[in-house]
């Protein structure tokens, strides 16, 4: 069986698609781009135990559900288990180091994915100041 591109990009689509379409206001939507955007630099400079630990951190709504989105598709993809849920960051740190890599590997093309589709759902909107 061949490997189908679409594998990542459909998921990552359709979940920037649902949280761009229950935003309620423009700061909201403003609040995503500018999380979608900064997903892989901060994934490549942090690593996804901090970008989980984040996650609860975070205090702006929009930027939240990027990154439950984020998570959501990984643990989608992946097959690993209680990535997007409260267990994420257990989950994380109990993975042994190849797991953890392969994981963080799958999640910057993830994490590229939003970026590439963020600028086409959210056209028009200016990023938060």
């Amino acid at each position: 069986m061949a490997f189908d591109p679409r594998t990542i990009a459909k998921p990552v689509y359709q979940k920037l698609s649902e949280i761009h379409s229950k935003a309620k206001d423009d700061n909201r939507l403003k609040e995503q781009k500018s999380q979608a955007a900064e997903l892989y630099t901060y994934l490549a400079t942090w690593g996804l135990m901090r970008l989980k630990a984040e996650e609860e951190a975070l205090n702006q709504e929009g930027k939240k559900d990027v990154v439950k989105a984020f998570f959501a598709v990984l643990e989608s993809i992946s097959g690993n288990k209680n990535l997007a849920n409260e267990k994420g960051l257990d989950t994380l740190k109990n993975l042994d180091t190849e797991e953890y890599l392969g994981l963080t590997g799958l999640g910057l093309q993830i994490a590229r994915e939003f970026s590439f589709w963020t600028t086409a759902l959210y056209a028009g909107i200016r990023e938060a100041d």
